[in-house]
């Protein structure tokens, strides 16, 4: 792999792996409001929480042309400064969140956290591979994709005590424009530019040549689309579960962040324990493995009438869930080296088109029939994911041992 030279070892600093952590965590907070308060945004505009989930289709939608844009954009532009840039979204979307005086502005400010989390997204997955070794990244990676978990541990109760006092508004500006003004400061001190891009160059290390690359190949395709389809599966989780919770058991709010408390800990052991085992286990196996628990476990969660089995059911299928994207995000990072940051910003496209998918297909399921189907449909995706990539994925890294 050409750019692993003089990247043998991370450069000086020992704020990288908490500011890369800290500004993916960035992405989380408007997901735990959003998902623990969405009832009560519904009804501050008077509208049905089906149609209130549209605004996480209209983020997701924004997330997929932002990430298309910054498969181009990263050829070019330092990455670090692309990460302050997504940053910087996520702060200007919380302000105007708080401030929203109908849906529609809303939507318009929420739709800048999906420019944020492409952004993101993308950047701190390609810095993990500038600043880390082979054989270090995946446990950076782990540390990276569980700091996003951990914050639905910390932010559920934050944002459960913050709106008793204030409303949902308040937990917009009180916690979510805090945070993203952190984020963006530590990561801006944190993190050394790179000295050079990888990607920059002239010939073949064109614009064209870098999607060239990464479409003609069979493995890098299904590692775009495999991960489409899981993320449309995770949306039964992260954007229904509470108002499920909530609308089919009664739970008030205060025990709905308990329990998001308790799921985002089984997502962040996922995503630990797979970075600490994708050396040893082998980057598509533990991939394909997860994906299909994972959208086993999803499939039964809301067709499970006793709330204690459900609530196990829901921590089983998060754990799995953590696990299945460390590991395909390591898959995914080795599969176009001398292109990462094309093929991550390609990735998150792709995480975002599956939040987007199935948040419109959870929103319109609900609308028409119920929960249980609900489940059912989204987590029939990540089942499909995991035969997808069983068949087309191969690791760069494992040739020998791969299918």
């Amino acid at each position: 792999m050409s750019d692993e030279k003089g990247l043998e070892k991370p450069p000086a600093g020992r704020f990288i792996l908490p500011s890369l952590a800290i500004s993916r965590l960035n992405i989380a907070p408007p997901a735990v409001l959003t998902a623990l308060l969405l009832v009560d945004i519904a009804f501050s505009f008077g509208i049905s929480v089906g149609v209130a989930g549209q605004i996480r289709t209209v983020s997701a939608i924004a997330a997929v042309v932002s990430a298309l844009l910054m498969s181009v954009l990263s050829i070019r532009f330092n990455h670090k400064s692309l990460l302050l840039v997504g940053l910087a979204f996520f702060t200007i979307s919380a302000l105007g969140c708080g401030l929203a005086s109908d849906f529609n502005s809303m939507v318009v400010s929420y739709s800048l956290t999906g420019l944020g989390a492409a952004m993101v997204t993308a950047m701190t997955n390609t810095l993990v591979a500038e600043y880390f070794p082979l054989q270090k990244r995946a446990g950076a990676m782990g540390w990276v994709a569980a700091s996003g978990a951990m914050i639905y541990a910390i932010g559920a109760p934050v944002v459960s005590l913050i709106s008793g006092f204030g409303g949902w508004r308040m937990a917009f500006l009180g916690f979510v424009l805090t945070l993203s003004l952190f984020s963006l400061l530590l990561a801006f001190t944190g993190l050394p530019s790179t000295s050079r891009n990888p990607q920059s160059g002239t010939g073949r290390e064109t614009y064209l040549g870098g999607f060239k690359e990464i479409f003609s190949n069979r493995s890098a395709v299904a590692c775009l689309v495999g991960p489409t389809l899981s993320a449309t599966a995770w949306q039964a989780l992260l954007l229904y579960s509470a108002s499920f919770l909530r609308q089919r058991f009664l739970l008030p709010t205060s025990l709905v962040s308990l329990n998001s408390m308790a799921a985002a800990s089984s997502y962040t052991i996922g995503s630990l324990v797979s970075g600490r085992f994708v050396n040893k286990l082998g980057r598509k196996p533990l991939t394909v493995l997860a994906s299909l628990l994972a959208g086993l476990f999803i499939m039964s969660y809301m067709n499970i009438p006793n709330l204690w089995v459900a609530l196990v059911v829901n921590y089983i299928a998060c754990l799995f869930a953590g696990i299945r994207y460390t590991a395909a995000t390591s898959l995914t990072l080795e599969q176009a080296p001398a292109f990462r940051g094309t093929m991550m910003s390609l990735y998150s496209a792709a995480d975002s088109i599956g939040a987007s998918i199935g948040a419109g297909i959870g929103g319109l399921v609900l609308l028409l029939y119920n929960y249980e189907l609900l489940s059912v449909s989204l987590g029939a995706m990540g089942i499909i994911a995991s035969i997808l990539l069983y068949l087309l994925a191969i690791d760069p890294t494992k040739t020998s041992t791969m299918k």
